[in-house]
């Protein structure tokens, strides 16, 4: 892993297990090697780093273009694997390094609602995540966030926070539907409705267990 990566990495999961008492669950479900796409519900700004903290492996996520402007901020961004994108509109130049990056064996962070819900309740998808998948055939693990929204309730223990990763997606399912429009949406709509299961399991009280904090870099 890049030292400033590596060093961000280390301090979310220290924050995020001592401080904030967060539980994972289905870190099995973690590709060792190979591109994958990690494709998670999306509540708050906090998300990239406590869904990827987890991974045992570095791994990549998109940032809006804006934030790289600023030459010191842009220059920390691309080495902690941020990748630029421009909101609002479909930016197919970072699609394109977002499938070259999954091809060339590394994973993805992907928020498939395209934005943060400032409600908590899931949002239509958007096609991007079909589209990565698809164009680089790769699988897609889902995981589903609890309480990043509430940090503070979860600091006393009001709430629980939680990252749960579930099995994955095949690269054989995403290949079986068509490289169109269409079915990048179908790909999209049925990874938001496994990220539902996985919430509803944790709703239902399916166990969490302890993260592991033993790292691998890579």
């Amino acid at each position: 892993m890049k030292v400033l990566y590596f060093s961000g990495w280390e301090l979310s999961r220290i924050l995020s297990r001592f401080v904030f008492r967060v539980r994972v669950s289905g870190q099995e479900n973690l590709p060792k090697s190979g591109g994958f796409i990690l494709a998670s519900n999306h509540i708050s700004y906090f998300d990239p780093p406590l869904v990827g903290c987890w991974v045992p492996r570095a791994i990549y996520f998109f940032a809006k273009k804006e934030l790289f402007d600023h030459k010191l901020l842009g220059a920390i961004l691309r080495r902690v694997n941020a990748l630029p994108v421009r909101r609002g509109t479909i930016d197919r130049k970072a699609l394109e390094m977002a499938i070259e990056t999954v091809k060339r064996g590394h994973g993805l962070t992907v928020f498939p609602e395209g934005t943060r819900s400032k409600t908590g309740e899931f949002m239509a998808p958007k096609l991007g995540v079909g589209m990565i998948a698809r164009q680089a055939k790769c699988p897609i693990v889902p995981a589903y966030l609890s309480g990043a929204d509430r940090l503070s309730e979860c600091l006393t223990g009001r709430r629980k926070l939680r990252v749960t990763y579930g099995e994955p997606l095949s690269a054989e399912w995403v290949t079986s539907f068509p490289a169109d429009k269409a079915g990048y949406l179908k790909i999209a709509e049925a990874v938001m409705a496994r990220i539902g299961q996985l919430r509803d399991s944790m709703s239902a009280g399916s166990p969490s267990v302890k993260p592991d904090c033993k790292p691998t870099q890579k």
